[in-house]
């Protein structure tokens, strides 16, 4: 990502990403340019994403990828991130804003040589203080290894790390996945 050295209301961030020709992330009035994303980035994301919006549907749940922005008021308002997750998935209701969500329980990233290390730390701190997220999960492009951070009872995250042979339960949207369905026609086991 490239920084803007420039201060930028919220309002004039969401109105320029309605035409820009490449995305933004926004962290409390500056704006970060996103690079693209390899082939084995977007199937993985795509493979995620399919079989959440197909489980999902009529739930009243609504999956969404790479285009749609998740909100983050932090302080009170006294900074706002916005971020594209490569998967998100929000079940409230009172998430009706039409160009980012607010309330996501299920956030995933896909995992790039550019972005891990924002993945692993900044997004990760940030996207927990969201009360909605239930889990958040970090899906490797190079090996079948899906990391996933879960909310437990206790208001504490645990880790845990898949790997080929494992299943990957969403407790968030009730749904299970065989690490081979996400990776499917990227990597075989």
């Amino acid at each position: 990502m490239k920084p803007s050295t420039a201060f930028m209301a919220i309002a004039d961030y969401l109105e320029g990403e309605k035409s820009s020709p490449i995305r933004h992330e926004y962290l409390g009035g500056q704006i970060f340019a996103m690079s693209g994303g390899s082939e084995e980035h977007n199937r993985i994301a795509l493979n995620i994403a399919s079989f959440l919006k197909s489980h999902l549907r009529g739930s009243g749940c609504k999956t969404f990828i790479a285009d749609m922005k998740v909100n983050i008021a932090i302080a009170q308002r006294a900074a706002d991130l916005f971020y594209y997750p490569d998967v998100m998935v929000t079940c409230d209701p009172q998430d009706t804003e039409k160009f980012y969500k607010r309330f996501p329980c299920l956030i995933v990233e896909v995992l790039s040589p550019s972005t891990e290390s924002l993945d692993r730390r900044e997004k990760w701190l940030n996207y927990q203080t969201l009360s909605s997220l239930q889990e958040y999960i970090l899906v490797s492009q190079s090996a079948m290894k899906v990391e996933i951070y879960r909310l437990d009872t206790g208001g504490n995250w645990s880790l845990e790390i898949l790997e080929a042979d494992d299943l990957l339960v969403l407790n968030s949207v009730g749904l299970t996945l065989t690490i081979a369905e996400i990776y499917d026609e990227v990597l075989t086991p």
